[in-house]
């Protein structure tokens, strides 16, 4: 499960944020905001379970995407970005392929 939510589009898409334990980080606490852009909330969520992170769920909608975080995962060619969940302003987004090359995930 986690923690997150999402917001829809004019268009009729969605952004999904997911806020996820870091992969091969021993630091208990240690978390990463994984933004998603899809046709809807179940592909945002397939497109993330297909690059390992198997266990994702999103129930309900206590941490949707800022204004910003949408408009990075828009301007993404990927439409899948992550960062870590307490970064200032100056860190920028990496693609979600780049999170699972820290460590294992699942």
């Amino acid at each position: 499960m986690a923690a997150g939510g999402f917001a829809k589009l004019p268009n009729g898409n969605v952004v999904v944020a997911l806020t996820l334990p870091r992969p091969g980080d021993g630091h208990a606490g240690a978390a990463v905001r994984v933004l998603v852009h899809a046709v809807n909330r179940q592909r945002a969520l397939t497109r993330v379970r297909n690059l390992g992170f198997r266990a994702v769920r999103l129930s309900g909608n206590a941490e949707p995407p800022t204004p910003d975080e949408i408009s990075a995962v828009l301007h993404h060619p990927d439409g899948l970005v992550w960062r870590s969940r307490h970064a200032d302003d100056t860190e920028l987004w990496h693609p979600l392929r780049a999170l699972r090359r820290l460590g294992a995930v699942g």
